[in-house]
């Protein structure tokens, strides 16, 4: 039924993808470099472009690819697609029509590199990679900020979808990591009829953002006591130190000319990044060999605590030249996302202003209002209702503390599994030996392709398959 409902869809119109891209996809069976059906043309790009909305920024090689860097026209709003539209980046890496089609998105800006994600390994298919909606230089002018939300995002990836459909025919999976992977969740919930099936890494899932004590429990007790003693101490002699440690950020703010208007001083700041230590600390440190590189609190130099808080964040993080880029997901966490706040009650009464809060982070002639059904909603339908979804989550990932439980049972077809020993780069290849099988044979069967071993369909590329995470130093997923 399922594929059924699909076929059905990609035989609709949206807005914007008449006329030439059916005529041109329609009769054309491959999309090789240089072909011609008649005076249809059959080159890749030709198809492409031939998307009505669709430009070209760049087209970049790639050893047994095509990997192409693109803008596609989209609504500022897509209840209303008459009041003004946009550009949205996306880059499509081209394998062949033949294949299954995996829709990537970071959640946040979009990579002009060419890169492969895992999903797209296990099934040797295309990429569509698309940037987020008011991430630069996605982002409409004048930006009306209302029109930020998880919806209008998931109608964007929707209208690719529906656009790219006729050139891509094969079955299509959503994956992301993180932030992607909420991206990839919502797109499922609003556009369930879309994808084959939804891949999604280390995706946070704040269902009542006040309501935060799964945080709290996590950090008390993951990994080693002794590697978590010895971080917060760190943490709070970062906070005992907080005037000559304010001295080195001030004096490195006026070398690189960083200012801290958004969030209001250059105190907030400092206490920010040491209030995101121990959360970063188990957000990427790798759990194994970290904890010995951690400064013994008492005997450390005022510029080794700086320099050590400074690695496992960023001393810039939360300066207006370092929120300014994050700006689309701050303004998200303090409209729908939610956010933690954690209690870190080693800390005593060193802080002064708590972890906080979202609306800290936006400048403050942009509205928020924070909208708390979004996410019991999302909850409350992948929980009934997901079917042929799978998370994936590290064990020492702090973000991982609040999951998401998909509906259960062989007719749902969905998963979710824990790497030991990852953190918030966690993924299939890390999972113990028979989960690994079982997600890898999962992903090729949702993908309608298949491997006898159940292994990656395309052998391992260190370019192409490098797992970069993206280390985001402040608090964000």
């Amino acid at each position: 039924m399922r594929k059924a409902l699909r076929w059905l869809l990609s035989l609709v119109v949206l807005i914007g993808t008449v006329g030439v891209a059916g005529a041109t996809t329609g009769a054309a069976t491959a999309a090789e470099p240089g072909g011609t059906t008649g005076a249809r043309s059959t080159d890749i790009k030709d198809r492409l472009l031939a998307v009505p909305g669709m430009s070209l920024i760049e087209e970049k090689p790639y050893p047994g690819y095509r990997y192409f860097v693109l803008d596609y026209t989209q609504p500022v709003d897509h209840r209303h697609p008459s009041k003004g539209t946009f550009k949205q980046r996306l880059t499509v890496l081209h394998k062949d029509t033949s294949r299954p089609t995996i829709f990537h998105t970071s959640g946040y800006s979009v990579s002009t590199r060419p890169s492969r994600s895992e999903p797209a390994q296990i099934v040797d298919g295309n990429q569509v990679s698309m940037e987020y909606r008011f991430f630069t230089p996605s982002r409409p002018d004048p930006a009306d900020w209302s029109k930020l939300d998880i919806w209008q995002a998931a109608s964007d990836q929707h209208r690719i979808y529906r656009a790219l459909k006729p050139v891509y025919g094969k079955k299509w999976l959503a994956t992301g990591a993180s932030k992607g992977g909420m991206t990839a969740t919502y797109y499922e919930r609003f556009y369930p009829r879309d994808m084959a099936g939804v891949v999604s890494y280390v995706a946070p899932n704040d269902v009542v953002n006040k309501e935060d004590s799964a945080y709290d429990e996590f950090l008390a007790g993951v990994g080693p006591k002794e590697c978590r003693e010895k971080i917060q101490a760190v943490q709070r002699e970062a906070l005992v130190r907080r005037e000559p440690l304010s001295a080195k950020l001030a004096a490195a703010a006026e070398a690189e000319g960083y200012t801290f208007k958004t969030v209001g001083s250059l105190d907030k700041a400092f206490e920010a990044v040491v209030m995101d230590l121990v959360w970063g600390f188990w957000q990427y440190q790798p759990a194994a060999t970290a904890c010995g590189k951690i400064p013994d609190a008492a005997t450390a130099s005022d510029q080794a605590i700086y320099d050590y808080v400074g690695s496992v964040g960023d001393w810039s993080s939360y300066s207006d030249q370092g929120l300014t880029p994050y700006t689309p997901y701050y303004y998200q966490a303090g409209t729908e996302l939610g956010s933690p706040d954690i209690a870190q009650p080693w800390l005593g009464d060193l802080s002064r202003y708590g972890y906080q809060p979202p609306r800290n982070f936006v400048p403050r002639d942009i509205p928020m209002k924070f909208k708390p059904r979004s996410m019991p909603d999302v909850d409350r339908w992948v929980r009934h209702n997901a079917h042929q979804m799978m998370y994936v989550y590290g064990e020492f990932d702090p973000w991982g503390a609040e999951q998401f439980r998909p509906a259960r049972g062989a007719k749902h077809d969905s998963y979710v599994f824990t790497a030991p020993g990852a953190n918030h780069g966690a993924n299939v290849s890390q999972l113990v030996a028979d989960e690994k099988a079982k997600a890898t044979q999962r992903i090729q069967a949702w993908a309608g392709v298949s491997s006898p071993a159940a292994k990656p369909l395309a052998p391992y590329d260190k370019k192409l398959d490098r797992r970069d995470v993206r280390k985001e130093s402040t608090l964000r997923p």
